[in-house]
């Protein structure tokens, strides 16, 4: 320090006082009713596959006498395990394709120039606005066209057709991709990289957590999709398990055990899914909160 010199004194900032105990007792109460909302129907769909015949239309929350009948049934004497494997099947393909091709589409739109890049981008955000059921025909058509149903294997790609890309994935990870910094794949085209190699190995690692929440957006989507296996599927060993699950309700009644049953085995893969990449979901909502 020099003689007769003032150095002047940085404040460094003071965070803002701390909440008090009754303020968070009610964030954390009104957190467990928000929680216990979003688990009531759950809880409720179990416990009622746990429910014999004549307690299902009993309004109780609890079974009085739990019995896994309803899951036998299910199991032994419908094709469930095959329409399982089936959704399985459909939506675990179309994921790895959504994920490599929308994110190629994505990383393309946002890092190349070329004539019309933007107006490539508005065409495939415009499709967003197109109701599915308007979709139903030209997919119907194109699968006829390409003749994907005259085999097994062709008919589960003809399941598969409309969600092999997505429009709404090319947009996010082209948003994503826009914030990769451009010197860090400079720097690996100086290094003798290929564009591919880029791609694949700088690029994608840094948007991680947008590639795990579009596999679980396109997972659900195409796990539960219900209105194109129904019209497509011409095989009863094709059924996915929507499809396969309308069955127990009919003219003759709805088999509301079943259906409860059947519902709760669906849950599974999902919640396996949500719990493999539950950290990159959270991050890429933070991250998106944090763009915008």
């Amino acid at each position: 320090m020099l003689h007769g010199t003032e150095v002047p004194s940085t404040s460094l900032p003071t965070a803002g006082p701390p909440r008090s105990r009754v303020a968070n007792v009610l964030l954390y109460l009104l957190l467990f009713a928000g929680a216990a909302l979003t688990l009531f129907p759950f809880a409720w769909m179990v416990l009622t596959s746990l429910k014999p015949f004549a307690e299902l239309f009993n309004l109780g929350f609890w079974p009085q006498s739990p019995t896994l009948a309803n899951y036998a049934q299910v199991v032994e004497k419908t094709a469930y395990l095959r329409w399982f494997l089936n959704s399985l099947l459909v939506a675990g393909v179309t994921t790895l394709s959504v994920l490599f091709f929308d994110s190629l589409v994505g990383y393309t739109l946002s890092k190349f120039e070329f004539p019309g890049k933007n107006l490539i981008f508005l065409l495939i955000l415009a499709t967003l606005m197109i109701p599915t059921e308007m979709l139903i025909i030209p997919w119907y058509v194109g699968v006829v066209h390409l003749k994907l149903t005259l085999s097994d294997p062709g008919a589960y790609l003809s399941i598969m057709f409309p969600g092999l890309m997505s429009a709404f994935g090319v947009f996010l990870m082209r948003q994503f991709f826009d914030s990769v910094p451009n010197d860090l794949l400079e720097a690996a085209r100086i290094d003798g990289m290929g564009e591919f190699a880029i791609f694949r190995k700088v690029a994608l690692p840094l948007v991680r957590p947008a590639l795990a929440s579009l596999a679980i957006f396109t997972f659900l989507g195409n796990y539960n999709a219900f209105l194109w296996p129904l019209i497509v599927i011409q095989k009863p060993e094709l059924r996915t398990l929507p499809v396969g699950v309308a069955l127990f309700s009919g003219e003759a009644g709805t088999q509301w055990g079943l259906i409860m049953a059947a519902s709760s085995l669906a849950v599974i893969p999902v919640l396996i899914v949500f719990a493999i990449f539950q950290k990159q979901i959270i991050e890429g909502i933070v991250l998106t909160g944090l763009k915008g």
